[in-house]
């Protein structure tokens, strides 16, 4: 039973990648339709509850007035009927409504609709552009994910709650005890008109503060995570100290939006008590006068004050209710900022798969200044044959791997084209891009699996033995055989900690060789490869790279010289432009920038500094 409840949705369906709406309703709109049918059944069953409970305090009325006129030797034998259809009612009705509704709102909603969201919102969020998570906190923006998949499953169906069971409930208490006296609903009214005034002054105010409350959180928890990340700089630094004033601050302001929440909660209850009594004590003196005035049975006077009590009860939970409506408002309002951002690189709707049989590529007078005016690449036209291995070369900030990564399309251009064999990139998929260029970057990281999950990213299907064979040619397989986890995994089942913190920095660049090794892609993106390497395993490894370069087309960047003097050719950059170009001992002749950073690297900036 609980089975075909919690399988009436399916919260992994593959949906359709569109960007969020930005309005708010229109937001919850869109997460809520994969499941609005049970959020429709939920809503049906609520209003069958909140009736029946209303009806069940009529009878309770109506037998206060039997018992008063009734004689006791005959009470049952003229009353059995009513007797027994009360008692299906409250031991069969009622609990079969109140299963039913419990199964389509726990097993139905509860897990499978914030999930649905999470899911939905994870993947967007994974092809959102790199930009994107270059201007946030990665905890900040996972925070963000988890809340607002929990607020619009609280906003929905704290409405639909709110909505529905109110309605029927006081509607159907209304309407009752109007029959029985006109004069007796006033109080209910004018309570009424109190409490909506109560809710008007002071929810939107929860609102706001709940919001601010919201984007705090996310806040703190960011700095937190931060500091966590970045645990080994910390303690190098011996800033606990620091990171503990760092994070106090934001704590300190979280905590500011709670005391100011906390404030309006006091009052708001102080409020609601003194509404809540102001009704009792007018049902109870009106009740009074008109039974007096024989207006009323006592029966009608049993049903009202049951129905104030309940109602009093009710006022709580509903403003309560209420108040986590407009709590989850901020919180939805605050993941939207973050979440219903239009990616900044997307797929054209017409474009083509990216076809690599040789591996051109030309960059025709493309500039691109990450937005400001001027600055980072401008007006760079360079070609690249089918197989051809070019060195990049050039000061820090003279934009190489600004380079590689516009030929990753991680970025737009602002101006030129970049194609590879003939295709513009602008035209084709991103996945197909990336899918054909096989990049090796300076600060690796490697995500929290075992080194077979690893290495066997670059190549989906790979066997074991496909991934002992590219780890032994990276010059990696003898220290992961010898590896271990705190789980007792051992090889390449161990585990290498978050970002691979567990690995040392030859370790995990090792690693992402042997990764780059197994996906064999036709070309070869390699920014400051061999970086992290003593020059031993360098040395080793270079046999590698060259046995991988064999065939490819090929962008090195690398400072260290020697590394790259080999290339076919070798590009020199400065100030996002090509000033230099050529073989090495062509560069060298030319007694230009080249000629000066190979002087100092091969000891002559040494020996300059030492005649000085």
């Amino acid at each position: 039973m609980f089975d075909r409840f919690e399988n009436l949705t399916d919260p992994f369906e593959k949906a359709e990648l569109d960007v969020p709406p930005k309005g708010f309703w229109a937001f919850c709109w869109y997460y809520t339709k994969p499941v609005w049918p049970i959020v429709a059944c939920v809503s049906f069953f609520g209003m069958l509850v909140a009736l029946l409970e209303v009806y069940i305090f009529t009878f309770l009325g109506d037998l206060v007035t039997w018992l008063e006129k009734s004689d006791p030797s005959t009470f049952l034998n003229d009353n059995w009927p009513m007797l027994v259809f009360i008692l299906v009612v409250l031991l069969v009705v009622r609990p079969v409504l109140e299963l039913v509704w419990q199964l389509f709102f726990h097993q139905g909603l509860m897990g499978n609709y914030p999930m649905s969201i999470r899911w939905r919102v994870h993947r967007y969020l994974l092809r959102q552009s790199v930009s994107f998570y270059q201007n946030d906190f990665a905890g900040r923006i996972a925070t963000k994910m988890m809340q607002t998949a929990l607020g619009v499953r609280e906003v929905v169906s704290r409405l639909a709650d709110i909505m529905v069971y109110v309605t029927a409930y006081f509607g159907a208490a209304l309407f009752v005890v109007a029959g029985a006296n006109l004069w007796l609903s006033l109080p209910f009214l004018i309570w009424f008109v109190a409490y909506l005034a109560t809710i008007r002054i002071f929810v939107p105010k929860l609102r706001d503060v709940s919001k601010q409350q919201a984007d705090a959180r996310s806040l703190m928890t960011g700095h937190v995570v931060d500091a966590y990340t970045n645990i080994a700089t910390v303690k190098l630094f011996s800033h606990a100290e620091r990171e503990e004033t760092h994070v106090k601050g934001s704590m300190t302001q979280f905590l500011n939006t709670v005391h100011h929440q906390m404030r309006l909660v006091t009052v708001l209850n102080m409020v609601l008590v003194f509404i809540n009594m102001l009704l009792l004590s007018s049902i109870g003196g009106l009740s009074i006068f008109l039974w007096q005035a024989g207006a009323v049975t006592i029966g009608d006077v049993a049903i009202a004050v049951a129905i104030v009590l309940r109602l009093q009860g009710m006022s709580h939970w509903i403003l309560w209710e209420l108040a986590g409506l407009f709590e989850n408002v901020g919180t939805v309002q605050d993941g939207i900022a973050t979440i219903s951002r239009e990616r900044e690189v997307t797929d054209t709707p017409d474009a083509k798969p990216l076809t690599v049989s040789r591996g051109e590529i030309r960059f025709e007078g493309i500039r691109f200044h990450y937005g400001k005016k001027a600055g980072v690449i401008d007006d760079l036209t360079l070609s690249v044959a089918p197989g051809e291995k070019i060195g990049l070369i050039g000061r820090s900030g003279a934009g190489k791997s600004t380079l590689v990564n516009l030929l990753l399309r991680f970025y737009d251009l602002e101006g030129g084209r970049i194609l590879i064999d003939g295709q513009e990139i602008s035209g084709v998929r991103q996945d197909d891009i990336r899918a054909n260029v096989g990049v090796v970057t300076q600060d690796t990281s490697l995500l929290h699996r075992s080194i077979f999950e690893n290495v066997a990213y670059g190549k989906p299907g790979a066997t074991r033995e496909d991934v002992e064979l590219a780890l032994d040619k990276a010059h990696a397989l003898q220290f992961v055989q010898g590896l271990s986890d705190m789980e007792g995994r051992k090889g390449l089942d161990a585990h290498v900690g978050e970002r691979g913190v567990k690995l040392s920095g030859g370790q995990r660049q090792r690693i992402a060789i042997a990764r780059v090794l197994l996906k064999d892609a036709p070309i070869l993106a390699l920014d400051e490869a061999t970086s992290a390497l003593d020059s031993e395993v360098e040395a080793a490894i270079q046999e590698s790279l060259f046995e991988l370069m064999e065939g490819k087309t090929v962008i090195a960047i690398a400072h260290r010289l020697s590394t790259i003097a080999a290339m076919d050719r070798l590009i020199v950059m400065d100030k996002g432009r090509i000033i230099e170009e050529g073989t090495h001992q062509e560069l060298l002749d030319k007694a230009g920038l080249y000629a000066q950073l190979w002087q100092h690297q091969s000891g002559g900036f040494l020996s300059s500094v030492q005649a000085a």
